[in-house]
């Protein structure tokens, strides 16, 4: 299972919010390239970066930022955040993006992931995110009706083969993951789920791999020490 740290970018820097609020902010750091190169070091497998303004207004507004932290990275980064468009996703994986994610896209222009999937199937994700099992768009302030499970089983119908779960709900609390949740959506559709949202242990880590997850997001986590990378590494390798 892949522990992937998280670099959430808002105004150029590094913050982590509170279930999504963007009105419960911590700054992290004010140089997110040395954040990227600090986890790098540290043994992350790839790197998963957050656009926040972009899922906010619909567009990437961290663009240098993210390019200059893709051109330094030598692990694959995976990119979410405002991507909404065919040219921005072709642009992303042009400029060395590994993965781009779409969770807007996917409620609103389902059309657009089967165009996506079928052009870059390999480097498409989409996010499910949820709240109280209920998806959330245009930086989680938007309720749609959908569940988790519709969506996903929508979007392998358009070509869709990796996901990631986040329970907006837990983000950023360090409770713990909806393992509930994430179990169910493994289950129905039978394909990657990348977990994310209240991972604070390395036991949290471990149910997750045990649940079946592909992949691990951390955030906050990380910033606080709750979850020390290497040893997180180090445990989930003998798990």
């Amino acid at each position: 299972m892949d522990i992937i740290p998280s670099i959430d970018l808002r105004d150029g820097k590094c913050v982590r919010l509170y279930q999504g609020d963007y009105n419960q902010e911590t700054v992290f750091s004010d140089d997110p390239l040395d954040v990227a190169l600090k986890w790098q070091s540290m043994g992350a497998p790839r790197l998963h970066i957050v656009d926040l303004d972009g899922a906010a207004s619909g567009e990437i507004l961290n663009i240098q930022i993210i390019r200059n932290i893709t051109q330094a990275m030598l692990i694959p980064v995976q990119l979410g955040g405002g991507i909404r468009h065919i040219e921005t996703i072709e642009t992303l994986l042009k400029s060395g993006i590994e993965r781009v994610i779409l969770g807007t896209a996917a409620v609103e222009n389902p059309g657009l992931i089967t165009k996506a999937c079928q052009r870059y199937r390999d480097s498409i994700i989409v996010g499910i995110d949820a709240r109280q099992g209920i998806i959330a768009t245009r930086g989680w302030v938007k309720e749609t009706g959908l569940t988790a499970p519709e969506l996903a089983k929508k979007m392998v119908k358009t070509g869709v083969r990796r996901f990631i779960y986040t329970d907006i709900e837990r983000d950023g609390t360090l409770t713990e993951p909806n393992f509930a949740a994430i179990a169910d959506l493994i289950d129905e559709i039978g394909q990657p789920v990348i977990a994310a949202g209240g991972i604070a242990s390395i036991n949290h880590l471990k149910m997750l791999k045990k649940l079946g997850a592909e992949g691990a997001v951390i955030g906050k986590a990380l910033y606080t020490g709750d979850i020390k990378l290497k040893q997180a590494i180090s445990e989930i390798d003998h798990v």
